[in-house]
């Protein structure tokens, strides 16, 4: 839900942390959740590592609502689902994050959220659909070369964005 985006970029902020460039973590050079390349991408130009580490909340949120809410349609999904999705994507990928919303919906998994995939998924409960998503994110970080390092990270924020998703819902 639009009114919900705020609320999502901070919940999702707080778990993404500061800066980090842990030498397990295949994104490398990371701050606010935001990896280097992928910055370097949305500005158009490469940075520094004192660019990355000068970061803010206010810089990365137009990054966060273009590749990740907007590309979910997190405006228009019902509130919860947005959340859960979102942070979903954030972590896996727009891709997957559609792909199981429509598996959830019982449409066509094109990891694409058109107007036919948003219509099956706005009629599907709510509380359900959050269960479902975080339920299938969980068993795909399970199966992840780099679990045993992040598992235990992973696991806790998974179980939390459930918690809080299922309170919006």
């Amino acid at each position: 839900m639009k009114e919900n985006w705020d609320t999502c970029f901070a919940m999702v902020l707080k778990h993404e942390g500061g800066f980090v460039n842990h030498p397990k973590d295949p994104g490398g050079m990371t701050n606010l959740g935001v990896t280097r390349t992928n910055w370097e991408l949305y500005l158009d130009h490469d940075v520094t590592e004192a660019d990355m580490r000068a970061l803010t909340p206010e810089m990365v949120k137009p990054f966060y609502k273009k590749n990740y809410w907007d590309r979910i349609r997190g405006d228009e999904l019902p509130s919860g689902v947005d959340y859960a999705a979102y942070d979903l994507a954030v972590n896996s990928g727009t891709g997957r994050a559609a792909k199981y919303l429509q598996r959830i919906a019982g449409v066509t998994e094109d990891g694409v959220i058109g107007p036919q995939s948003l219509k099956a998924i706005q009629k599907c409960d709510a509380e359900s659909a959050v269960d479902a998503l975080c339920t299938m994110r969980l068993d795909f970080l399970k199966n992840l070369d780099t679990f045993d390092t992040f598992g235990k990270g992973w696991t806790i924020r998974v179980n939390d964005v459930m918690a809080r998703a299922t309170e919006m819902a």
